[in-house]
């Protein structure tokens, strides 16, 4: 159950992020929409700046305006474009961050913003995103909170292990660029907010041994509460934003290694994946009819409903994982690597079935899909744990906490004391 919002001061929190988080269509837009939507509730006035590949649509601004003072979206400019390409080779940069920088509109209207005065908070998310911004909270030696989804240099293996060969002396110079850039962003956050503990411990070591806190993802467990998985269906479920590289790796190393072994098996079984951008290529590669292409889903609680488990075969990434939450949340009995149920105090043979090879997770699934009572007790232990530790206002409050680092608000008597700073009037702006 949903615990009530306790009574904190309101503040203003100036926020970036370098994408819209509606629509959820990965894990990170998910954890910002509803941080914004438990930030909002519990009285926080906000205003969001973004940086965003996609134009802001109708549905979007419906979702977002709601919670915020000020919507700013700026546009990003494409992937491809030669300016972009010539930093990402050049830049001593790391190549995302490259991606998301030299943006001189963005750096001049938060500039703007930053000298109108007023901010409690100023968050920054992804060390990625962080570079338009470096200068002008230099300049006004303004406190800020850095938080980073995921140690992204030890992404490596996931994001650069299918580049051509030729290209691996490049990917060996970005991983090294994305550990500088990381040791430089989090020497000059005045907190920094990790997913899980183990995050944390890397980006303290990263830091110099600056305290690091956790602000764990979440999941709207109401919103899962209804579902009853279809346990004795032989239907194995995944969902992924396939932009990411450990999300590709997970499918095709269950396609190649774990699928063959299960189906020998229980040849019945069929596999269903959803998610953001899945590759073209993969249904003429993967031909099995016994697999089902879904793509995007908007709604995920149907397709739950249609599975028997939910398979989380990630073998990199960091952080934690929001689909898995949303699985564990709706009931459906968990087979998943460990570095699947990272960060989510997740206990083998209690609240999920967990192994380390394709052998053992087809040995896992198999188990599962062939003993239905187990199973049904299996999701419903992961459905509990779930209710009972992760649910997005706890981790409003963990964000909150994390404020009363920031020496602007020891000034003002912190996120509990009495009163409230000045506040710019409403401005519509995007």
């Amino acid at each position: 159950m949903e615990s009530p919002a306790p009574a904190v001061r309101p503040l203003r929190i100036l926020w970036t992020m370098p994408y819209l988080p509606w629509p959820t269509t990965s894990g990170g837009k998910s954890r910002q929409y509803h941080l914004l939507r438990r930030m909002a509730e519990r009285g926080h006035r906000i205003t969001l700046l973004v940086q965003s590949k996609t134009p802001l649509d109708d549905e979007g601004r419906a979702r977002l305006e709601p919670l915020v003072e000020q919507l700013i979206v700026l546009p990003r400019r494409p992937l491809k474009h030669p300016l972009t390409l010539w930093h990402a080779a050049l830049s001593p940069w790391p190549l995302l961050t490259t991606v998301n920088g030299h943006a001189p509109a963005l750096a001049d209207r938060f500039e703007a913003l930053l000298a109108e005065g007023g901010w409690d908070v100023v968050q920054i998310e992804h060390s990625y995103g962080f570079q338009p911004f470096e200068a002008p909270l230099s300049r006004h030696r303004q406190p800020f909170v850095l938080c980073e989804h995921n140690v992204e240099s030890q992404l490596g293996v996931a994001t650069y292990g299918k580049w051509p060969w030729f290209l691996r002396p490049f990917a060996r110079y970005d991983q090294w660029r994305a550990r500088r850039w990381e040791r430089r962003v989090l020497a000059q956050a005045s907190a920094v907010a990790a997913v899980t503990e183990a995050d944390a411990r890397v980006m303290t070591r990263l830091s110099g041994g600056q305290p690091v806190g956790v602000v764990a993802n979440g999941v709207d467990t109401r919103a899962f509460a209804q579902v009853t998985p279809a346990v004795g269906s032989d239907k194995v479920l995944f969902v992924g934003n396939y932009e990411y590289a450990p999300n590709v790796d997970a499918i095709e190393w269950a396609l190649t290694e774990v699928f063959p072994r299960l189906w020998r098996q229980r040849p019945e079984t069929r596999f269903i994946v959803c998610g953001h951008a899945l590759p073209e290529a993969w249904p003429r590669r993967f031909t099995d009819a016994r697999i089902e292409w879904r793509g995007y889903v908007s709604d995920l609680t149907g397709v739950q409903a249609e599975a028997a488990a939910f398979l989380a075969p990630l073998r990199f990434g960091g952080g934690s994982k929001l689909k898995v939450l949303e699985a564990l949340a709706a009931g459906l009995p968990l087979v998943s690597t460990p570095e699947g149920v990272s960060g989510l105090e997740v206990v083998d043979g209690e609240h999920a079935h967990l192994g380390g090879s394709a052998q053992g997770l087809a040995e896992a699934l198999a188990g599962v899909l062939s003993q239905p009572t187990q199973a049904r007790a299996l999701g419903e232990a992961g459905r509990a744990h779930v209710a009972a530790r992760f649910d997005w206002s706890a981790s409003a409050a963990q964000l909150e906490a994390l404020y009363e680092r920031l020496p602007t608000l020891h000034r003002l008597g912190g996120v509990r004391g009495q009163g409230v700073g000045p506040l710019a009037a409403n401005e519509e702006v995007a």
